[in-house]
């Protein structure tokens, strides 16, 4: 779906189907369908291993929607240098299922810190980590996203919880199959400020999600001040899809009613 108005960059949206369209239960390849019904060319979830991907494809290939990512299985601790290996793995299998679902990006995570590593060894590890893994995601035509995530309400323990972090390790990496997956829900509730956190670095941001905060509902339930903050993507040279991963604070189609009078 493609919303905006006169005045503002329309936006290519890209509902997580996890939480969208799963009102009443509804069942994961009947979300695909709810989602094209709803005008949307694109959805994302988080994992493959958990859901029939015979029927996902099905509905895929019925309604013609892509994917634009999910997470790389298993997830792995990339601070840890001793699951790499089965991280590699993990992307190789994932890549597979990349390409049968014609998905583009693979979600990556660093895991909960290492208490007995230093934060630079941690950094270190990561982008080891996704250095090796570039050329495998590369040769399938996928782009490794990784996420930082917050660590004072959703995800404590957890170690890449900083976006200028996540920026100086894909500036080591430094290769155009690992970008930065920039939720602006985890940076408002560290405390970052998009306008000046992603200065400079539109071009090493492969995707964006949005849900506000407080609350992590949709957009207009919380503080975030999403003209400003959607012009500060769009100044650091961000333009593509932009993942609506969000808790319907009321029914799906509601909620999206509330996205489309921000125009967003």
């Amino acid at each position: 779906m493609i919303v905006g108005d006169r005045n503002a960059l329309s936006l290519i949206l890209s509902p997580c189907i996890e939480w969208l369209f799963a009102d009443g239960g509804r069942p994961f390849p009947e979300r695909v369908r709810a989602a094209a019904a709803a005008g949307f060319a694109q959805v994302e979830f988080w994992t493959t291993t958990d859901k029939d991907l015979d029927q996902v494809e099905k509905a895929l290939h019925e309604t013609g929607i892509t994917v634009t990512g999910f997470v790389s299985e298993p997830a792995g601790r990339l601070v840890d240098p001793a699951i790499h290996a089965a991280f590699l793995e993990g992307v190789k299998r994932s890549v597979q299922v990349a390409a049968r679902l014609s998905a583009h990006n693979l979600i990556v995570v660093s895991g909960n810190a290492r208490p007995e590593a230093d934060r630079t060894q941690q950094l270190d590890a990561i982008a080891d980590a996704l250095r090796r893994a570039a050329s495998i995601a590369s040769k399938a035509g996928v782009v490794l996203l990784l996420e930082p995530l917050n660590t004072l309400v959703d995800h404590r323990g957890y170690f890449l919880d900083s976006t200028a972090d996540a920026l100086q390790v894909i500036r080591s990496v430094d290769q155009p199959a690992v970008r930065l997956l920039y939720d602006m829900y985890h940076s408002v509730v560290m405390g970052e400020d998009p306008e000046h956190v992603l200065v400079g670095s539109g071009g090493l941001v492969g995707h964006v999600h949005i849900a506000d905060a407080p609350g992590r509902h949709e957009p207009g339930t919380g503080k975030i001040d999403w003209a400003r903050q959607l012009a500060a993507l769009r100044t650091a040279g961000y333009g593509g899809p932009i993942g609506l991963e969000y808790i319907p604070s009321r029914d799906t189609r509601s909620s999206l009613e509330l996205i489309r009078e921000l125009a967003l």
